[in-house]
This record gives C-alpha cells, sequence and structure tokens, in this order.
C-alpha cells in the first residue's frame, strides 16, 4: 500500500511539475489571436456554470415594460456596444481582437434569451474573468442591471422603440 500512495505522489509531481515546465517554458500561448486550448472552452463553460448556478432562480423585481427596455438601450449602447454591437450592425473592431470573442448579443446564434435573468443580472453585475467582460455591480445600479437582463432576456422580440434606439447611431 505504501508504494501505490508513493506512486500516485510522484505522478502528481511529474503532471504538476511537467505543466509549470509547459507555461514557463512560453509554448502556451496567450495572445488573442492563438486558438483556444485543448479543453479551454469546455473548462471555462464548467466553471461559469458552478458560479451562476445560484442566480438561475433569482427573479427579475422589474416589470417587462418598454419603459426599462428603452432606459436599457441607452445603457447597453453606453457600456456594452463597444464589444457586444447592436442589432443590424457588422461586428465592433474591439470585439474583433479579443479572444474570446465578444458574443453579439442580438444575433440570433449569440442571443441570452434562454437564460434565466438572474443569470444575465450575475454576468452583468460581476463579469467573466479572463474574457474582457467587466463586472458592472459598482457602475451601474441594481435597477440598471436588471433592465440590461430585461433588455437580453427579451432581445429577440424587442419593442420598434427600443429597437430603434438601439439602431440609432449617435451624432
Amino acid at each position: 500500500m505504501r508504494g501505490f500512495v508513493l506512486g500516485v505522489f510522484v505522478t502528481l509531481v511529474i503532471i504538476v511539475g511537467g505543466a509549470y515546465l509547459l507555461l514557463r517554458s512560453g509554448k502556451v500561448s496567450l495572445a488573442t489571436t492563438a486558438e483556444p486550448l485543448p479543453l479551454e472552452k469546455e473548462l471555462v463553460q464548467l466553471t461559469l456554470d458552478a458560479n451562476v448556478r445560484s442566480a438561475k432562480n433569482k427573479t427579475n423585481p422589474l416589470p417587462e415594460t418598454d419603459e426599462n427596455m428603452l432606459a436599457a438601450a441607452k445603457e447597453f449602447k453606453e457600456h456594452c456596444v463597444f464589444c457586444h454591437g447592436a442589432p443590424g450592425r457588422l461586428r465592433p473592431p474591439l470585439a474583433t481582437m479579443m479572444m474570446p470573442k465578444p458574443p453579439q448579443l442580438f444575433d440570433k446564434d449569440n442571443m441570452v434569451t434562454d437564460d434565466p435573468e438572474g443569470v444575465i443580472f450575475w454576468i452583468i453585475s460581476n463579469g467573466i474573468r479572463l474574457s474582457g467582460m467587466p463586472g458592472f455591480g459598482d457602475h451601474l445600479s441594481d435597477k440598471e442591471r436588471w433592465q440590461l437582463a430585461t433588455l437580453l432576456k427579451h432581445a429577440d422580440k424587442l419593442p420598434a422603440a427600443v429597437q430603434a434606439e438601439l439602431e440609432r447611431k449617435e451624432p
């Protein structure tokens, strides 16, 4: 039994030491132009899912009104459009330089309409490490973050005034 435990310990030391040497060598690129590492996307999604698990059942205290969504559209344009784009526009130049690429939240393939609003609120509030997504918990009020969560949850069926606000280019 003692030999088995020693073997496990030596194996772990070799694995950890090898990983350290690989990372230290610079052969693992952290450049935004590099391809994702093997299992990188899966590990990040697994970790994110574990972090937002407690937020899934958190309910939005604000009603889904045109007024709340219009206010959110204005906040989105001020804080989010640089990375996440707006309906009917090309991917913003800043987004093309990031890794991972920020989801274009009004494109059908990237909408978060299936996510619970509590999860969207959590991400807006806390951000996502190593992704470029900042946390706005100290910058935006709870009301503003819930308004944004409402907007993104219903991105596939926006009222005309909200859609027009998002598409309107600032002078």
